[in-house]
């Protein structure tokens, strides 16, 4: 089986100097490895995985080890999994569901490493009015907070 180590290894080195980051690297037990890439700046290409794929199969010989290599582009609408790709988003308008089970929705206004902040409006009580109003909430998550953060994508 290959040794998911050295393959993270192998990928990141074919990274390096680039904009490029890895999301996730899973094998299976049966050496299907999946390789999923991001970008901080553009979206990742078709050359870009192309030379990923290139680095890994000159790393690791096919008669050797058997294996079966996707190298693709960590998908627009899949859950941010890193706070890499929260900084990356910032500004933008996200879903996020939270372990207690509350669904918001609302600008990602920052992240770093512990979690991030997101901008939500909400219905609030005003004193000396008769209806609630808008207003807008900064809210701080944790990431083992949330159960998931999910880009919004308008057309």
């Amino acid at each position: 089986m290959i040794d998911k180590r050295e393959l993270e290894q192998v990928v990141n080195a074919a990274l390096q100097d680039t904009d490029l980051f890895v999301v996730a690297i899973t094998v299976s037990a049966d050496n299907i490895i999946d390789v999923a890439l991001d970008s901080d700046g553009q979206a990742v290409t078709i050359d870009d995985c192309v030379m990923v794929n290139d680095a890994v199969l000159a790393a690791f010989d096919r008669d050797q080890e058997d294996y079966e290599l996707t190298v693709g582009s960590y998908g627009l609408t899949a859950p941010l999994l890193l706070p890499r790709q929260y900084r990356k988003y910032a500004g933008g308008e996200v879903e996020v569901l939270t372990r207690d089970g509350r669904k918001l929705k609302g600008v990602l206004k920052d992240a770093d490493d512990e979690g991030f902040t997101l901008c939500v409006t909400a219905k609030v009580k005003v004193e000396g009015k008769k209806r609630p109003q808008l207003q807008e909430q900064e809210l701080k998550f944790n990431y083992n907070d949330i159960k998931y953060t999910k880009n919004i994508i308008k057309v």
